[in-house]
């Protein structure tokens, strides 16, 4: 029995610094005494199932940061799909996080709580878009530290957290001057918002104002995918918020981030890093 369970805390030990690589940096838990309605389980472990992660009740930022001498400034926060049932941190987190560090990004790696894992008590609009507007707020508040420029914070989120992504752009909050907590003094308005193939497209609503966006998703994709975010383009063309559209003709969903991809789809990234060039973002 000793020797079994020794086994399994091996196995779990190996796979999780397998997922993350050996110089990932310790997550930082969003709220210090727990998120709010997740205080006494916020020492709950998280599961871990190849590369995807389970079980979040203490939601968390990951940071990878450049060094000081390619720093640039601008910062992403990196929101893994799943459909709200797990995080898929594999092509949609880590391996993405450290790409963007090494072009000088502070990236952050953002554990969110699950709406649609099984049994949970959390919510979409509120215990999720809690976790992603704090997840702004704290890089925000943190951005001299970090040395970041705190109107160069953005999010870019995949199918399931390209929702949270969008609706961090659709419903910000301003920071309350009178807070006692330093972080929710400042606003959680996304500076930009990357969207790759973001599920629920027809939830979208597009306003004058709202920070510019970048789109990348595949023709194979979902209808509601693929035609839906044409149409979420032309929508955010009529409101006058700058916006680039990629739809790669031979990709369907789930193409994420792989370092070693050869294909077009797999090359979304260096197309988003050079909107931001293009929009003064970086």
């Amino acid at each position: 029995m000793k020797l079994s369970l020794l086994l399994s805390l091996v196995l779990i030990f190996t796979a999780s610094a397998s997922l993350k690589g050996a110089d990932t940096p310790p997550a930082i838990p969003l709220w210090e005494a727990g998120a709010p309605g997740s205080e006494a389980r916020k020492d709950e472990a998280e599961k871990i199932e190849g590369t995807n992660i389970t079980n979040v009740h203490n939601p968390s930022l990951t940071p990878y940061l450049p060094d000081a001498d390619k720093a640039t400034g601008t910062a992403v926060i990196v929101c893994p799909g799943g459909g709200h049932k797990k995080l898929c941190v594999g092509h949609e987190g880590y391996a993405l996080c450290e790409w963007f560090r090494d072009q000088g990004i502070a990236a952050f790696l953002f554990k969110y709580r699950l709406s649609n894992e099984e049994d949970t008590p959390y919510t979409l609009e509120g215990d999720a878009m809690d976790d992603t507007r704090r997840a702004i707020r704290t890089v925000r508040s943190r951005a001299k530290e970090w040395n970041i420029n705190p109107d160069r914070i953005g999010i870019l989120g995949f199918s399931a957290g390209g929702e949270l992504a969008a609706y961090a752009a659709m419903w910000p909050e301003a920071g309350d001057p009178k807070a006692t907590d330093p972080i929710e003094k400042v606003s959680s308005r996304p500076d930009f918002q990357g969207l790759i193939y973001p599920g629920k497209s027809d939830t979208f609503t597009v306003e004058e104002g709202m920070p510019p966006v970048f789109i990348a998703c595949g023709y194979g994709d979902r209808p509601d995918i693929a035609k839906g975010m044409a149409s979420v383009y032309l929508e955010y063309k009529e409101a006058g918020v700058k916006a680039e559209l990629h739809i790669y003709s031979n990709a369907g969903h789930g193409f994420g981030y792989r370092h070693d991809s050869t294909s077009a789809a797999g090359k979304w990234v260096d197309r988003f890093q050079e909107w931001l060039v293009d929009s003064d973002l970086l």
